[in-house]
């Protein structure tokens, strides 16, 4: 059998090891000037127009920019259900609710339809989650957000690149987290990068990052450690330096798997979006899971089931809510291999592999 073509393969080089080498030498190994300048290189270099802060997670970075925000105990923050559990963890953790509303069938992005439907007195902001990569429809978004009062914080974990009619996401709301996972499109080994709109909540962000201190032993709040290392910041940079190439790398596979499927139904894009495929992920109409497992045991094709159990029937959060686009997503979606290691002959296996499946109806 040909060998085992995984659904995500993390890439560090020997320029990662070269600069974590440099500043385990340096004697500088807590949050110091590779922190600064990976800020600072991110910001610039997605073209946020706006302050980036560094964490330790992206789910770190997602709470403290709620709390930089304000976003307090019996708050409300409409998230949508489909997406990983952080999400609705990092509005829990605040003491806020999260409410749950619906996705759209074409960017399984939260719908703005929903939103206005999920909307109380209680409601201080809106979390749309920029899904595999795909951007949520934020001027909408921002236009209801606008018309009742609300922020907007955007969740980008997956997005790093993405834009929408020319305004790169991470842009639009009060703040936006990019996780730096080793899976995500670029990495720092483990992390969380943050941008923000105002001056404010930038300093409360590096506030509660460092136990609450801007001057030392003066915590003017409760905080926590949530600083990032600089032997991952410099990883961070140096990953900055190919995450074009390995997004171009990820459109040219995921435009030859759409060109070529059969059986499955292929992600679209939005008009004016900029889609960065951190999965590429098709619907499949009948027996997802079969084929799933069929792609793993008769081509060695691996593939992922992103996300089966929506959020609002997980343990801590669970809601007897009407969601049937959530639901329908949750039992089709299933995401194959489209990231920058694979070859050509890969494409084609995964090609050949899901068609014969599909068509066998496996």
């Amino acid at each position: 059998m040909p060998d085992f073509i995984p659904p995500a393969k993390p890439l560090v080089g020997d320029e990662e090891i070269a600069a974590v080498t440099r500043v385990i030498r340096s004697g500088m190994l807590a949050q110091g000037p590779e922190v600064k300048a990976f800020e600072e290189e991110f910001s610039e270099h997605f073209g946020l127009g706006r302050a980036c802060v560094a964490v330790n997670s992206g789910t770190s970075g997602q709470h403290l920019g709620l709390l930089s925000s304000g976003v307090k105990a019996g708050d409300e923050v409409i998230v949508p259900s489909f997406t990983f559990a952080a999400t609705c963890n990092s509005v829990a953790l605040t003491g806020a609710v999260p409410v749950f509303a619906d996705i759209d069938d074409d960017d399984f992005c939260l719908s703005p339809q929903a939103i206005e439907g999920a909307i109380t007195e209680r409601t201080v902001g809106i979390m749309p989650v920029h899904l595999y990569g795909h951007p949520a429809k934020m001027e909408a978004i921002m236009a209801i957000a606008d018309k009742h009062g609300l922020q907007v914080f955007e969740d980008a974990a997956q997005a790093h690149g993405a834009s929408l009619n020319g305004t790169p996401v991470g842009a639009f709301g009060s703040f936006a987290m990019f996780s730096l996972y080793p899976t995500k499109n670029m990495t720092s080994g483990e992390g969380g990068m943050v941008s923000v709109a105002n001056a404010e909540v930038e300093r409360l962000m590096r506030l509660y990052r460092n136990q609450g201190m801007e001057k030392q032993y003066h915590n003017e709040v409760v905080g926590f450690n949530t600083r990032m290392t600089d032997i991952h910041a410099a990883i961070g940079r140096e990953q900055l330096k190919k995450v074009d190439g390995w997004t171009a790398r990820r459109q040219a596979n995921a435009a030859f798997l759409s060109a070529n499927l059969q059986g499955v139904v292929t992600p679209p894009v939005a008009d004016g979006a900029v889609h960065v495929y951190h999965q590429y992920t098709v619907r499949v109409p009948e027996d997802r899971d079969g084929l799933a497992a069929a792609l793993r045991e008769e081509y060695n094709v691996g593939s992922g089931m992103f996300y089966p159990v929506p959020n609002h029937l997980l343990k801590p959060f669970q809601h007897d809510l009407d969601l049937p686009s959530t639901a329908k997503a949750a039992a089709e979606c299933l995401s194959l291999p489209v990231h920058p290691s694979l070859t050509q002959d890969d494409l084609e296996r995964i090609v050949t592999a899901v068609n014969a499946l599909a068509r066998a109806g496996a």
